[in-house]
């Protein structure tokens, strides 16, 4: 089954918030001039952040179900412009239901480029009343 594509933008207030809750502080994702020392094109998001819409998605659409597991690669930075924001899109496929379980296999993506290799849900999904 497939599922209905979210989409969710990225500003650099973000980073700030989620540098703050998560005390990942590296200046990669606040300050231009560090990011491209070091051979960015720019500030960029932290993947963590980037997982945690992936995750946000799979919640909307599922609503109440536990997370057995979550992972991905992290394959291509979202670069996050100065002003304004950027966009990440995702999509997703429920590849299987079996044992109770239920595998969602999921594309994110930002600027038509996938930005998470291989992200993939296992939920346990409570039956309807």
């Amino acid at each position: 089954m497939t599922l209905e594509t979210q989409t969710f933008t990225i500003t650099r207030a973000d980073l700030v918030r989620y540098a703050e809750a998560s005390g990942d502080h590296n200046p990669i994702h606040q300050d231009d001039a560090v990011a491209t020392s070091v051979g960015l094109p720019g500030v960029i998001a932290h993947g963590m952040y980037t997982m945690a819409l992936a995750a946000s998605a799979v919640a909307a659409w599922f609503p109440g179900a536990e997370v057995v597991s979550f992972g991905c690669k992290f394959t291509h930075p979202v670069v996050v412009p100065a002003e304004g924001g950027v966009e990440i899109e995702v999509a997703g496929e429920t590849r299987s239901v079996e044992d109770g379980l239920t595998t969602v296999a999921l594309t994110v993506t930002c600027g038509g480029q996938k930005v998470l290799g291989m992200p993939k849900a296992v939920l346990r999904v409570p039956a309807d009343d």
